[in-house]
């Protein structure tokens, strides 16, 4: 008898597992391509910025309730230098800071980091601070405001 309890219970937690997981693709696949931003303008680059804003507008607007990430995500893909790109991006992370603060565990380790000359936020992997703002001029620029993350659903 006590199996098959926990037959019971192994078969309902696998059964939600797999019904969160499509749920969480979304949001996981959006913060994949921000950390290839975050990792480009924090090494001065642009080098695949505009192609990673799109998929991520892209994967917004599929997602219900995604809207602020799809927008702030399209106007990053059309920066036009490096500057343009470091302002569109901080509403972007604004955007999902907010959606990660909603979850309760996702894959990876993300953290809210704050570059108090920008003003402004991003999420980044790790503690070492990669300053996305300023890139190699003040690159440890920054300070880590918290861990984010949770069961990704939607953005």
């Amino acid at each position: 008898m006590k199996y098959r309890a926990i037959l019971s219970v192994i078969a309902i937690a696998a059964a939600a597992s797999l019904q969160a997981a499509p749920a969480a693709a979304p949001l996981q696949a959006a913060l994949d391509k921000y950390i290839q931003i975050q990792t480009a303008l924090a090494g001065d680059s642009l080098k695949g910025v505009p192609e990673a804003a799109a998929e991520i507008a892209s994967i917004a607007k599929a997602s219900d309730g995604a809207v602020p990430v799809a927008v702030q995500a399209g106007v990053l893909a059309k920066a036009a230098d490096i500057q343009a790109a470091r302002e569109a991006f901080k509403p972007l992370s604004a955007a999902l800071i907010t959606a990660l603060l909603s979850q309760k565990s996702i894959a990876g380790q993300y953290y809210e980091a704050f570059c108090p000359m920008a003003k402004a936020s991003w999420i980044q992997i790790g503690k070492k601070i990669a300053n996305p703002y300023f890139g190699a001029d003040m690159l440890g620029c920054g300070e880590i405001r918290k861990p984010l993350g949770g069961s990704p659903q939607n953005l």
